[in-house]
């Protein structure tokens, strides 16, 4: 991407900070932060106008007025599935699974009668999140012995076309368990440049906890790769298998690039279970992502995180055969988890903001982005006076820049 040489966002409101600022972004980053020259316009969207008023940064190129709009850093998704989802079809009836097997075959059965190509499904839900504001993301995408390396194959060259759009992530993942070809297929996704080694209830689907864990971690420590495990197991047997997982994170020195998503077990233990599982994953590095979960037990967000774990946040399924709901909307998926968690005050709504920013962007080894001189432009702007007011209200109307150019207008 070439990134504008010059654009200057007059009149934004900063997060945590008083008054109004122009923020002038040079060559794909932010490159002068300073006090608004000028009053913000009267309502309407962004507009493209003339030099800022006195005091305001010099006149280079575009300038943008945001109307006293909030300026935040880019959101990021730090679980979806790209090649899950429906969009693109006609409305599909949910097929209900009692069981994670029977759910994936439900959803097996599924893929084989859809009419749009993965490519087009997956195209539409990656321009939907950057409308959104999400500009980077983690996708687990399934390898099995029906699929191989097909639905990667695919996705791998979508990523090529929007890499000047979106940064994205992809995790190998074996939602049918690993046997021997899967294996296989798995290290050959590696080499092929994916960048996470993924994992699925090592107890419940393949009946195997340390011979899973063993191939996950051996796939990751060979290729030097990222680690990140789905973990439906509920209770007493799931946190076992996240202090497994934590063992072997520490173990190869590997804390900082391993990650649980969901366990559901974090929110169905006694504090005493809890407490020994929190303590093992802040040991070992492990960090847990969480969706919001419908009725499925969410694990306890703000003790994980005093308990020194890192949490983030994800969409996860996305009007696909696990659910017909998901939006995309990063921004309102961080309010559903505030709402699952019973987020309340004004930090509690800056911390499910961080599990969808920094925190996801950290798990996935992202460079930050924040609002601040020297950072990338990967920025997004909506009308609310601070991060709590953003998070309860997830306003539809976005600004989207990435690396100092917009890639989405509400006047676009």
């Amino acid at each position: 991407m070439t990134a504008q040489a010059g654009l200057t966002l007059r009149a934004c409101r900063l997060p945590a900070r008083q008054g109004l600022f122009d923020v002038a972004l040079r060559d794909g980053r932010i490159g002068a932060v300073t006090p608004s020259g000028g009053p913000p316009s009267a309502g309407g969207p962004p507009s493209a106008g003339g030099p800022p008023s006195a005091g305001g940064p010099p006149s280079a190129g575009e300038v943008l007025d945001l109307g006293g709009r909030l300026l935040l850093p880019a959101l990021a998704d730090g679980h979806v599935h790209l090649d899950k989802t429906f969009l693109g079809e006609a409305w599909r009836p949910h097929r209900p699974g009692d069981t994670i097997a029977a759910r994936i075959a439900a959803e097996r059965a599924e893929r084989r009668t859809l009419e749009q190509p993965l490519a087009e499904r997956a195209r539409l839900l990656v321009e939907r999140v950057i409308g959104f504001g999400t500009l980077a993301l983690r996708s687990h995408v399934d390898i099995d012995e029906e699929i191989g390396l097909t639905h990667l194959e695919t996705l791998l060259a979508l990523r090529e076309s929007l890499a000047e759009r979106i940064d994205i992530q992809f995790v190998a993942f074996p939602q049918s368990g690993i046997g021997p070809r899967v294996a296989e297929l798995l290290d050959e996704a590696l080499r092929l440049g994916t960048e996470v080694i993924g994992g699925l209830d090592p107890a419940g689907i393949d009946g195997d906890v340390e011979g899973h864990l063993g191939t996950v971690f051996g796939l990751a420590e060979k290729h030097g790769r990222r680690i990140d495990i789905h973990l439906h197991d509920p209770g007493p047997l799931g946190a076992f298998e996240l202090r497994r997982i934590a063992e072997r994170s520490a173990a190869s020195g590997l804390q900082g690039r391993v990650a649980v998503s969901h366990a559901f077990a974090l929110g169905m233990v006694d504090e005493r279970e809890l407490a020994a599982t929190a303590q093992a994953l802040a040991r070992g590095g492990v960090a847990i992502m969480t969706n919001g979960p419908g009725a499925d037990a969410i694990p306890p967000v703000r003790r994980l995180v005093e308990a020194g774990v890192t949490v983030f946040g994800g969409s996860d399924n996305i009007r696909d055969a696990w659910s017909p709901f998901g939006s995309g909307d990063l921004l309102q998926r961080a309010g559903l988890i505030g709402y699952r968690a019973d987020f309340r005050s004004d930090e509690d709504l800056r911390l499910a903001f961080a599990l969808v920013t920094s925190e996801s962007r950290e798990v996935m080894g992202l460079p930050p982005v924040a609002v601040e001189p020297g950072a990338p432009a990967d920025l997004v702007a909506l009308a609310a006076a601070d991060v709590p007011e953003a998070v309860a209200s997830a306003p539809a109307e976005r600004l989207v820049i990435r690396a100092g150019r917009r890639v989405a207008s509400p006047n676009a």
